[in-house]
């Protein structure tokens, strides 16, 4: 299919790391719309039954899953479907179809820290690598840019707030990276965020927040770790501290505001008072499509954005006393080191407790600042030291969520 141009869009083989989740599925919806995109590989947890329907659509070399009996499952019915595709399990084979070298491009979309090493296996291989895993940049961020500079990987963002900023960079700032951007004009970036189903809410009733409450998000479909998150106002702490590595800025350099609309995904502030933000709907397929296709652009299959309805467009400051767990990663990020991994495993661990009706909601910013207060690492950096960061970190929280249930 032809870019909009007209210039034919190349050949790609691409990995879908987590095809089966929210990332994964509107990755292969664009992918269907242009048959110059082939699939090498599916990944996912234990959702066989999907992935079952993905490998009979897009009829990849290899799926592999995280749990061994769906891979059972997921082998025979391939086998009665008459679908050749080979089934692996694990996280050796997760590795190894990010980086197999017949792949181009690395969709790395597992949600949490086990989407970590694969997708540095992808950047240490030099792929393009479409990063929708904020954890991977969150826990190892200084080792992940370092790796995909020194292999020379393209690493592209598919979080909209970062695609927003990479659209609205000077050229060389898209194509360079660990490009100065004060050198390009960039005073500072500007992360915006909905503020999620609470943001009007009384705080005296967050305490009793239920999870589909939590889940239901005012823009965006996502899945319910991510959209907790979201409530929470985590996921930008995370994306704060994602912003920092991807672009090489300090956290002085980064700001957030409330933009409950969802059409203007970032800005970027150029020192000469120029603002650049990226709008448009909210739907993720538009960052997925323009990661795809970059440089080109290509249909993504998403709606196109109706100023003249849409409603009027609103910022306002963050209250960090509603949002604590905002400030929290605000925090790791000043602080760097094995902060930024330590507040992940926390965080991972609080929601899952939430989503199991484990810990009230309004606790899972009270574990994650409890775990920060208790681990301490002044190890040099390493992915070895980061695993055992992250391994302690979440026994610690464990523990917490035991004495706030």
């Amino acid at each position: 299919m032809a870019a909009e141009n007209g210039v034919p869009l190349p050949v790609q083989s691409l990995t879908v790391l987590g095809s089966t989740g929210s990332i994964g599925v509107n990755t292969l919806d664009v992918v269907a719309r242009h048959p110059s995109l082939k699939i090498y590989a599916l990944t996912a947890g234990s959702n066989d039954g999907l992935m079952l329907e993905q490998c009979l659509a897009f009829s990849p070399q290899v799926a592999v899953m995280a749990d061994a009996a769906a891979a059972e499952r997921l082998q025979v019915a391939l086998a009665d479907a008459g679908c050749q595709t080979r089934v692996e399990q694990g996280e050796d084979a997760l590795a190894a179809v990010a980086a197999a070298e017949s792949v181009d491009t690395v969709m790395a979309a597992i949600v949490g820290a086990a989407g970590t090493l694969p997708a540095l296996a992808a950047a240490r291989a030099g792929k393009k690598v479409l990063l929708a895993n904020k954890e991977a940049l969150v826990m190892t961020g200084e080792l992940f840019m370092r790796a995909a500079r020194e292999s020379g990987a393209t690493v592209l963002p598919i979080d909209s707030e970062h695609n927003a900023i990479f659209q609205c960079l000077p050229p060389n700032g898209q194509t360079e990276p660990g490009c100065d951007l004060r050198s390009q004009g960039v005073r500072r970036v500007v992360l915006t965020a909905s503020g999620g189903p609470f943001l009007h809410a009384d705080p005296q009733t967050l305490a009793s927040v239920t999870p589909a409450q939590a889940c239901n998000h005012p823009n965006w479909s996502m899945g319910r770790k991510i959209s907790v998150d979201s409530a929470t106002m985590m996921n930008k702490g995370l994306e704060y501290i994602e912003a920092c590595y991807l672009f090489d800025l300090q956290p002085s350099q980064v700001d957030v505001v409330i933009h409950p609309q969802s059409i203007v995904h970032s800005m970027v502030e150029y020192h000469d008072g120029s603002v650049l933000a990226q709008m448009g709907s909210p739907d993720m397929r538009v960052p997925i499509a323009h990661a795809l296709a970059w440089p080109q652009r290509v249909d993504s299959g998403a709606s196109f954005l109706d100023l003249a309805t849409s409603p009027d467009l609103q910022f306002y400051q963050p209250d960090l006393e509603r949002f604590p767990c905002l400030a929290l990663g605000i925090e790791a990020a000043r602080q760097g080191g094995y902060m930024p991994a330590t507040l992940n495993a926390a965080n991972e661990v609080a929601v899952a407790a939430f989503l199991d009706g484990r810990l009230r909601f309004t606790d899972i910013a009270t574990v994650v600042s409890e775990t920060l207060a208790r681990i301490t690492c002044t190890e040099p950096l390493s992915l070895a030291m980061i695993q055992q960061v992250d391994k302690e970190a979440r026994a610690v929280a464990t523990g917490l969520v035991s004495k706030h249930a």
